[in-house]
């Protein structure tokens, strides 16, 4: 039997290798993560609903499923006959975020209006995470309808999420829960949902990984709000390895005729086998000739100097790997926040804004998600066509940006995770936005439909405010039990964002393989896990 923590955070893919191999089956896999939320979440509030029931009865009819597979007598890996491959998730326990609309399993967006929901149909990105074969353990915690004016995971059903490094400081939002259950191994792997932030912010934040893909890259549909023209959010996948995500992001992804979005009609292209390929040939120089643009403000933002510092050289470590990287010419405008809140907010009400409208459903809605339904709703028709025009600028601003850089590295967030009770109103002395200003990277990219990911890069100690490599001093590969010894240090995970062409998702995921390779990450994690 194979050690629960060690089989907690063995990697998605490896799993599923395990569960056609028959090493290991797919209610073990579920009873594993079962046995760990139980003990752990009570700590730290990932989940809202956790699917007990419906994931053991999902394991045992894998377990039926994989007692007809054939094993091909030239290779190790595992057919069904005539019903082809095993899907590349078979019998792998995932998470989905509490705003994907899940066929017999409750569903509440983090609101007390949808608080005994229980959906007769999936969403699409629910539809095909089960596709890929995973079974779904849970649904994930999230802001009420994945909006909270403050950025933190918390709502009136579940409550807070609180960050496992620290169980005073926030995960940030919108996808807390996600990234929560990931650094605590509580899932395999994780999907999030991203529009201003919310996967990479919560990555950031928890040390994991994560991915905004390209705007319409994975459709959006099937959800328990009306539909909007949904500009700016996207699903996106969540783990500990980028391989991980690579496949979770390739079973999303591809157009579905449901989805309002014009963008990326045409398949989509292999994310998995060029990252594989980069790990198969452990080259010293993976990036050679790639061209990377450091900015450490975008021309404009707050940063925290340590943050600042810490990304900084990690972005120069990318030189070790053959890249060539060099100071970005980067300039955003600083009203981009109005525009990105015009736009957000009016679609926002569009989707959920109805509730306003019902006294009975209005009552039910907490603070924050009704402040940004009623500012949505304020919001004037001139200004949202200003607005679109400033958006449609940006992403003209950031694809010429691209004709000089092949990928562009910011920080993830301006700094690292924080109190909620004391929200930071001013960092490096000045005063920042009320609403975006700890994530200044991290919104812009949704307005312009570029991808992007967070990769864990080092710490800062939250006592003293200093950076730091991990207390193994062994890079980004030191033993979890490391921090458990220097209890003066609070470890709080820093993140470095990674941008690339509009479309080109899989350049990311190559940039981002290749930094986990040279740094690799997974062996630290906070002392609950």
């Amino acid at each position: 039997m194979t050690d629960e923590r060690v089989l907690a955070f063995t990697p998605a893919w490896k799993q599923a290798e395990m569960v056609a191999a028959k090493q290991i089956s797919p209610v073990e896999l579920v009873d594993a993560y079962l046995s760990r939320i139980e003990r752990i979440d009570p700590q730290i509030g990932a989940y809202i609903t956790v699917a007990a029931e419906q994931a053991r009865e999902a394991a045992l009819e894998a377990e039926v499923r994989l007692a007809r597979v054939k094993r091909s007598p030239s290779t190790s890996s595992a057919r069904e006959g005539h019903a082809g491959v095993l899907p590349p998730l078979f019998g792998v326990p995932v998470s989905l975020k509490d705003v994907e609309a899940t066929k017999g399993i409750r569903t509440t967006l983090g609101s007390r209006i949808f608080a005994d929901t229980v959906p007769e149909n999936d969403s699409i990105v629910a539809e095909r995470t089960r596709a890929a074969g995973a079974i779904i353990i849970g649904k994930t915690n999230t802001p009420e309808i994945a909006i909270h004016l403050e950025t933190v995971t918390d709502n009136e059903v579940r409550g807070p999420c609180l960050n496992p490094w620290d169980l005073t400081r926030t995960t940030g939002g919108s996808s807390g829960g996600a990234a929560a259950a990931l650094i605590t191994g509580l899932c395999a792997a994780a999907v999030g949902s991203d529009g201003g932030g919310s996967v990479r912010i919560p990555a950031a934040f928890c040390g994991v990984f994560g991915i905004k893909p390209t705007q319409g890259r994975v459709p959006r549909a099937r959800g328990l709000g009306k539909g909007d023209p949904n500009q700016f959010a996207q699903s996106g996948p969540m783990s500990n390895n980028v391989l991980d995500s690579a496949i979770l992001l390739q079973a999303l992804s591809g157009p579905h005729p449901l989805d309002p979005q014009p963008y990326l009609r045409e398949p989509a292209p292999d994310f998995v086998k060029p990252v594989k390929e980069l790990m198969a040939r452990g080259e010293s120089k993976p990036l050679k000739g790639v061209r990377m643009g450091w900015s450490a403000d975008l021309g404009h933002a707050a940063v925290d100097p340590e943050m600042a510092s810490a990304c900084s050289a990690a972005a120069q470590s990318f030189a070790s790997l053959g890249a060539e990287v060099v100071t970005a010419e980067v300039k955003f405008s600083a009203d981009l926040p109005e525009h990105f809140w015009n736009v957000f907010g009016a679609n926002a009400y569009m989707q959920f804004g109805h509730f306003l409208e019902d006294p009975a459903k209005a009552a039910l809605m907490g603070r924050s998600a009704r402040t940004a339904l009623e500012r949505g709703r304020a919001i004037p028709g001139h200004a949202y066509a200003r607005s679109l025009r400033a958006v449609n600028e940006l992403r003209l601003y950031v694809d010429s940006l691209f004709e000089k850089y092949d990928i562009i590295l910011t920080p993830t967030t301006a700094i690292p995770a924080f109190d909620p009770k004391d929200r930071p109103t001013q960092i490096a002395g000045r005063e920042i936005h009320a609403i975006n200003g700890f994530y200044p990277y991290t919104f812009p990219f949704n307005m312009s439909q570029h991808p992007a990911a967070t990769v864990p890069c080092g710490f800062i100690d939250g006592a003293s405010g200093k950076a730091s490599h991990l207390p193994s001093g062994e890079g980004m590969n030191g033993r979890a039990d490391r921090t458990a010894k220097a209890p003066a240090i609070r470890l709080l995970p820093v993140g470095l964002q990674v941008i690339g062409r509009r479309g080109e998702d899989a350049d990311v995921l190559i940039a981002c393989a290749a930094f986990e390779m040279a740094q690799p990450w997974q062996g630290v994690r906070p002392a609950m896990a």
